[in-house]
């Protein structure tokens, strides 16, 4: 069944709905991230500027409806008034014309019964005059007009002389003045009556009203204005609190947030609950100012931690009024963190029941004791499988642990070895020891103790006790029974060896003896050894001896042939004598060179070598060498080419470097097809002279490099079956390196090409050396 809590707020379902569609805690990134009250406080400024603004706005809009209104009822008394003038002349005009005697001795009663059907005040002026306009009856009596001409007091007033009710009620002067006055004339013309009232009057009840209205307008100015100085002092004082709030509010959300400590508020009632800011960057959520329900929250508690729902039935049951419980929320990343929350309700009598308290993280902390815990555990599985008896004890020498061993050995059970119980009385407890040696300590009395105890049933151990740096004394027994019965048999062991010694000495003197009659045979073999390397010698003397014997013979054969060749006495009769003449030149040539081969390595085997070493300098005794070979190379369009600095000098034998470039460069021609390409590079690298020659020629079978530099060997393939040599080349090249303290390496690729290094250390030593074989 799904969660719902007491108030129906609904568990996880809500909280799905919320996050499905972004209001949950993972959905309050569109939420405003700032706290309401910096929000408010934002837009303070902004209110407190428009208010001025406002309050003159308001005045001005009361100012200028309040004038209009007074403008339209001014407008409204002119109106009225005119009407009634108009209205009482006319409808004396007519009981004038429908009864003549009411100009007369009735005028009066006219001007009276107009007055008081008309509403008239004091103000109005009523009077009856002939055709020439001299007042006959006048209302009241006051005014003193009787008798007089009425157009000579109505000044601006002709029109209505002339024309009566048709030129309405016009504004005119009396007395200085300003009157409304109103005419109408009999239909005879002989009679007219006249309506008048001072524009004083009319208007004097509307001054007062203008005069009220402007006493009420200036009082509530005032009265604003004294709210919007009083308004600004607070809103200063208000201000400077605010201020004084928001840095003692960031102040405390600043420490929870370093602290790792989030503030909670609880409403049971309405199942809500409040987080601070810290609480939700402690989370990974966006910080939102909505409260969150129950659902949401337990929503990423971990199930193995407790209910929620139950925890609030259990604060609503009065059954408790505080938390202090450690469990797991899910933070954003959707990692568990471990978090501690505290939390008292407010006031427990209240109808209504809230709690506040604190969460801390306590991830790192739990961790910590996990791994602790391990830590402890690990130890104690060891010290329970080691073969020794371990026992620890504090620097009051009371137990902290030991193992089933140590129980075992001493006779003591469960219930003796309780942590906290003193050594005296576990000793008291333990079985007797048969016999018991304390022995010295090779370290001295600084190094420990070691005893030897003999148990009841026989055996015997080694304690070995060590303080620890912190006062306590750790006890390790091992078990020596086995060396001490070792000891015994040692004893039987040296007697019998006694014995033996006596029976060795004898045969001793009979391997002496044997060791004579050995010594006399290897005499025989390195004598034997000694003819042997002597005749191997006399070999190679041999051969060096006959270098002029062979050389001198051949020289004359190549001679010769040369001779006939050129044919300088002459035409030798046939051509085929110049083919003949040209085998003999070219075997000749060949065997000399096999020949010298054969001599120069008999003389570096029979140690008659020469080495002068001097100072030479590579570049031009390279690029000469090049030259020697360059015709070969030529032959067959092969481009040789030099990479090497113009000034490399080394100490080494001129014509053994010579020699080693000259058959390396010629072995790389010989190999190297039609249009190939050769390349000599040198460098100095660790103290050595690194000579290299590589060639794009026809390339080594991987199984034949370890022949090569041996003498006599040739590797053959489908691409060098047609050269020819003694195969000495690469031998005397390798040799006349090592002489020099150096060495010939080989690198090949059939079908790729070969590389060829030669390294000679340049050592400085210009003294003439015969190297022995």
């Amino acid at each position: 069944m799904a969660k719902t809590d007491a108030w129906g707020a609904p568990g996880g379902k809500a909280f799905a709905r919320r996050e499905a569609r972004g209001d949950g805690l993972a959905g309050n990134a569109r939420l405003i991230a700032e706290p309401a009250y910096q929000r408010l406080l934002a837009a303070e400024p902004l209110l407190r500027r428009s208010i001025p603004a406002l309050i003159i706005i308001f005045l001005i809009v009361i100012a200028a409806l309040r004038f209009l209104s007074l403008v339209n009822e001014r407008d409204e008394v002119e109106r009225n008034a005119k009407a009634v003038l108009a209205l009482a002349a006319g409808q004396m005009a007519q009981a004038i014309t429908a009864d003549p005697n009411a100009a007369g001795a009735n005028a009066m009663d006219l001007l009276e019964n107009t007055s008081r059907q008309g509403a008239m005040g004091r103000s109005h002026v009523l009077a009856v005059s002939d055709g020439a306009f001299k007042i006959l009856a006048v209302s009241p009596l006051s005014t003193g007009w009787k008798g007089r001409s009425l157009d000579s007091l109505v000044l601006g007033g002709q029109p209505l002389f002339m024309f009566g009710d048709r030129a309405g009620v016009m504004d005119v002067s009396i007395g200085g003045k300003d009157w409304f006055a109103a005419v109408s004339l009999t239909g005879d013309r002989k009679n007219a009556a006249a309506a008048l009232v001072p524009k004083e009057a009319v208007f004097d009840g509307w001054r007062k009203t203008v005069s009220l209205n402007v006493t009420l307008f200036v009082l509530t100015a005032g009265v604003l204005i004294v709210i919007l100085y009083a308004y600004f002092g607070q809103a200063a004082r208000a201000q400077a609190a605010d201020r004084i709030y928001l840095e003692a509010h960031q102040r405390i959300d600043m420490a929870l947030v370093r602290g790792r400590c989030g503030l909670w508020d609880w409403d049971m009632v309405r199942g809500k609950m409040y987080w601070s800011r810290s609480m939700y960057d402690m989370l990974g959520y966006e910080p939102c100012d909505t409260m969150l329900s129950f659902g949401e929250v337990d929503e990423i508690i971990h199930p193995d931690d407790g209910d929620l729902f139950e925890l609030a039935n259990r604060i609503v049951e009065r059954e408790i009024d505080h938390i202090d419980q450690v469990f797991r929320m899910r933070h954003a990343d959707g990692q568990w963190v471990w978090m501690r929350a505290r939390a008292q309700v407010i006031d427990p009598e209240a109808p209504e029941i809230q709690l506040i308290g604190i969460a801390v993280d306590v991830t790192e902390q739990r961790h910590l004791a996990l791994r602790s815990e391990a830590a402890d555990m690990r130890l104690r599985t060891a010290i329970e499988n080691i073969n020794e008896s371990f026992v620890l004890w504090d620097a009051t020498e009371r137990l902290i642990m030991c193992n089933s061993k140590f129980q075992k050995d001493n006779g003591l059970s469960d219930r003796d070895v309780v942590p906290g119980a003193t050594r005296e009385m576990l000793e008291e407890r333990m079985l007797a020891f048969a016999s018991e040696r304390r022995l010295a300590n090779a370290n001295g009395p600084h190094g420990g103790i070691t005893i030897e105890r003999q148990l009841a049933d026989g055996r015997w151990l080694q304690v070995n006790e060590l303080r620890t740096r912190d006062g306590g004394i750790v006890s390790v027994g091992s078990d020596i029974t086995q060396i001490k019965l070792h000891q015994e048999k040692l004893v039987d062991s040296e007697r019998r060896l006694m014995a033996t010694i006596h029976d060795l000495s004898l045969a001793r003197r009979a391997e002496e003896e044997r060791a004579k009659e050995l010594v006399e045979l290897n005499r025989k073999y390195m004598k034997e050894t000694e003819r042997a390397e002597a005749a191997n010698r006399a070999k190679s003397e041999f051969l060096a001896n006959m270098s002029h014997e062979l050389r001198t013979p051949l020289n004359a054969i190549i001679g010769f042939s040369e001779l006939m060749e050129q044919r300088l006495f002459g035409p030798l009769g046939s051509p085929r004598y110049e083919e003949y003449a040209s085998d003999i030149n070219g075997s000749g040539k060949y065997l000399l060179g096999v020949i010298n081969d054969i001599l120069d390595m008999s003389k570096i085997e029979a140690g008659q070598f020469s080495l002068d070493r001097e100072e030479i300098d590579l570049c031009p005794l390279i690029k000469e060498t090049v030259r020697v070979i360059s015709l070969q190379a030529a032959e067959k369009s092969i481009t040789v080419e030099t990479r090497i600095a113009d000034s490399m000098r080394l100490y080494a034998d001129r014509r053994a470097i010579k020699q080693i470039a000259i058959n390396l460069l010629s072995n790389a021609v010989k190999f190297t097809g039609q249009g190939g390409k050769i390349t000599v590079r040198a460098r100095s690298a660790s103290g050595a002279l690194v000579l290299t020659i590589e060639d794009n020629g026809c390339g080594i079978p991987k199984q034949a490099l370890s022949k090569l530099g041996r003498p006599f060997e040739q590797v053959q393939n489908q691409f060098s079956k047609n050269h020819t040599g003694s195969g000495l080349g690469l031998a005397i090249s390798r040799s006349l390196a090592e002489l020099q303290g150096g060495a010939l390496k080989i690198r090949s690729t059939e079908g790729v090409g070969t590389i060829v290094s030669v390294r000679i250390p340049l050592k400085k030593s210009p003294t003439t050396v015969k190297v022995a074989a």
